[in-house]
């Protein structure tokens, strides 16, 4: 969950800009699963927003790039995993208090993702969309690893540019 949140996140900077009001961050919080301090201000926002260009960075690095980032990350916040069960969730990790800042727990639960992601030598499910006119990071969760479009908008424009083509060659 933390892995797809901070996918959002980071294409959330792409134009047009999707994490532009403190209404859009409460979405974002909500359709996450986010638990624990949300204090729904300006300063919120604006915290969470300075995330994106890190996450990106983590998200479109080499797996050895990855692991730079993500000790940065952990050792800057002091970072302590511990195990926890909450609300409808069974036990799983924190690594800081559900009390701290919000944008400092994304920041945390996202580089705590990408430890999975590294040490299971999965970062080919890490990718950039295919699309010429589009820089979105692509989580690949799908079984067969054929994801390569960061939303269904960049996967039919495509599509309709394949048709036209094929049409336009008979």
């Amino acid at each position: 969950m933390s892995l797809q949140a901070a996918v959002v996140l980071a294409n959330s900077a792409l134009e047009p800009d999707t994490m532009t009001s403190v209404e859009e961050l409460a979405e974002f919080f909500v359709e996450h699963g986010y638990t624990g301090r949300h204090d729904r201000d300006r300063a919120e926002l604006d915290a969470v927003r300075s995330l994106r260009p890190e996450l990106r960075a983590l998200l479109t690095t080499d797996r050895d790039g990855a692991v730079e980032i993500v000790n940065r990350m952990l050792a800057e916040e002091s970072a302590l995993p511990q195990l926890v069960r909450h609300d409808q969730f069974d036990w799983h990790f924190h690594a800081v208090d559900t009390a701290e800042p919000w944008a400092r727990r994304i920041r945390v639960e996202s580089a705590m993702a990408m430890v999975d992601v590294i040490r299971a030598d999965e970062m080919s499910r890490l990718s950039v969309c295919a699309d010429d006119d589009c820089d979105g990071v692509v989580l690949d969760l799908s079984r067969n690893r054929s994801r390569r479009f960061c939303s269904t908008a960049c996967g039919n424009r495509n599509a309709v540019a394949a048709y036209r083509a094929r049409q336009a060659q008979s």
